[in-house]
């Protein structure tokens, strides 16, 4: 027996919202390398910062710092083109600062701007760190600790610990 055409029309309502809805999820991976601003923007949004590139181009950041554990970056060339969208904040992103001199102008400009600004150390140990919220290893809740230097103009080393925003998790639980 035949079903009726507002049966029909009612499944196909269903499917185009199942697609409106599944497209609304987009995220950075659905981003295909070299695409152009207005699909990447579209995707994403605007970013919350931006840096000029030495070639016209722009390094864009949609960061969720200083509590949020993500960033995602991409560099557009003077065209709008965009090189690709990644996550930014993660150990292989940070190995970066191994190589190199790195100034605060260059960290931001990679990473985003930091989560929080500290100053550690006695005497000559006395250091600025930009400290930035992250995900290890996509698991754990972790802090990125970069030193700047006495005089906070160059990065100096840096390593990850753990975040004390997440030591709640581990006193509920008996630890």
């Amino acid at each position: 027996m035949p079903r009726p055409a507002s049966h029909r029309l009612l499944r196909i309502m269903g499917l185009v919202s199942l697609c409106a809805t599944l497209g609304a999820c987009a995220t950075y991976r659905d981003i295909p390398p070299n695409s152009p601003r207005s699909v990447v923007l579209d995707t994403m949004g605007q970013p919350n910062f931006t840096c000029p590139l030495p070639d016209g181009g722009v390094r864009a950041i949609w960061t969720r710092q200083p509590n949020g554990q993500y960033a995602f970056g991409t560099r557009f060339n003077s065209a709008g083109v965009a090189d690709r969208v990644e996550s930014i904040l993660t150990d292989e992103n940070f190995r970066k600062l191994d190589k190199g001199v790195w100034t605060p102008n260059d960290v931001t400009c990679e990473f985003g701007p930091p989560a929080r600004v500290t100053r550690v150390g006695l005497g000559e140990k006395n250091e600025v760190v930009w400290e930035y919220r992250y995900k290890q290893s996509n698991v754990w809740n972790s802090l990125m600790y970069i030193y700047l230097g006495r005089d906070g103009q160059q990065v100096t080393h840096h390593h990850p610990g753990p975040d004390p925003a997440y030591e709640y998790e581990f006193e509920f639980m008996g630890f």
